[in-house]
């Protein structure tokens, strides 16, 4: 593998006849970060430019599928295949695994690449460590919502955190870098190790705000305006409708951790409505136990367009499946941004039968 500055065919250069094959590059983990740390505003606007693409219909955005194992009922592998229009014009699959026991073995419950495709020819023209790319696309997914849930309202000055691991961490880096300061840091989780870890790294941070950790999940969300799940549940555990008698705006980011009455007394507001209806998500749930949709009342995008207004006097819940459009927005943002380095590892020679007839 070589580092290369030579020009790289891409798919707003190729021409159409001849099709050149793209070379094949790897951009690891370390490349990643450096090519997204700090850039949180400008990744909102690539995440919002996503949405309003995916809302026109410029895209392609498959079901997810999703691999399950007998022998390990708690881990999964999915793939997200997508296609997206506009300036990033590419194609492309995330393959993602969620393997919880990992955390008590102390690395990361999650890993990923990701593959772009080049939109002429198809061939694919680069590998990109995406557990980095999936957590920044969910965090400025939740820090737009927040932003955008929040108007016409007081804005939040008391966030709290239920779930203190990877995702819990870029979110309050998105939230911070989009410009949120919050007067209170609420902190639940159900490992008091994963909590003390994330008021560590809260306290160190600089952000300011008094740091609590909460013993309990009610406790957590009465006294926050702002509330994040960002858990590994897999079925709601949050039943209660009065702890959101004070309205706040709720970042369901884990997507199960809500029981259908919470949601039927919330306006819900989702990223993709037919995605978000499937895998036993809440939504999901509240679809199946009430027979219709009416409890959903629009997209973020519709959101954004001024076509679904966000009431004051009811919890305002985002519940964002995760779409693979996303990845690939965020991954291609992060491919030239390499290529503008001139630090881009192009593998020599990866495609080889090039030749129809030999």
């Amino acid at each position: 593998m070589t580092t290369t500055t030579r020009p790289v065919a891409t798919p707003a250069t190729l021409p159409d006849d001849p099709r050149p094959v793209p070379s094949f590059s790897v951009i690891p983990g370390a490349q990643v970060q450096k090519a997204l740390e700090g850039h949180e505003k400008e990744i909102v606007e690539v995440v919002e430019d996503t949405y309003r693409l995916h809302g026109a219909g410029e895209s392609v955005n498959p079901p997810s599928s999703f691999l399950r194992f007998t022998d390990r009922p708690t881990s999964r592998i999915i793939a997200l295949p997508a296609s997206i229009r506009g300036e990033a014009r590419v194609d492309g699959l995330k393959w993602i695994s969620s393997f919880p026991p990992n955390v008590a073995s102390g690395i990361p419950r999650a890993s990923a690449v990701l593959i772009l495709n080049d939109y002429v020819t198809g061939y694919p023209f680069a590998c990109l460590e995406s557990s980095i790319i999936s957590a920044t696309r969910t965090a400025a997914s939740a820090a737009s919502a927040a932003d955008w849930l929040s108007r016409g309202r007081q804005r939040p000055t008391r966030v709290g955190f239920f779930g203190a691991g990877l995702i819990a961490r870029y979110i309050h880096t998105f939230l911070r870098g989009t410009g949120w300061s919050f007067e209170e840091v609420g902190v639940h989780d159900l490992s008091a190790e994963s909590a003390a870890g994330f008021r560590v790294y809260l306290e160190q941070s600089g952000a300011g705000g008094r740091v609590t950790v909460h013993e309990s999940a009610e406790e957590l969300i009465r006294v926050s305006d702002l509330v994040v799940f960002a858990t590994i549940a897999g079925q709601p555990h949050v039943s209660d409708v009065g702890w959101f008698d004070h309205n706040p705006v709720v970042l369901h980011v884990s997507l199960r951790d809500l029981a259908p009455q919470v949601l039927l007394e919330s306006t819900n507001i989702v990223d993709d409505i037919e995605h978000c209806l499937r895998a036993s998500t809440s939504t999901h749930l509240t679809e199946q136990a009430t027979g219709n949709r009416d409890f959903l009342h629009g997209t973020l995008d519709d959101v954004m367009a001024g076509q679904v207004a966000v009431p004051q006097d009811r919890p305002a819940v985002f519940s964002p499946f995760g779409l693979g459009v996303l990845d690939l927005a965020v991954g291609k943002y992060v491919y030239d941004e390499v290529v503008r380095s001139g630090e881009l590892q192009v593998v020599d020679s990866f495609f080889h039968e090039l030749h129809r007839y030999g």
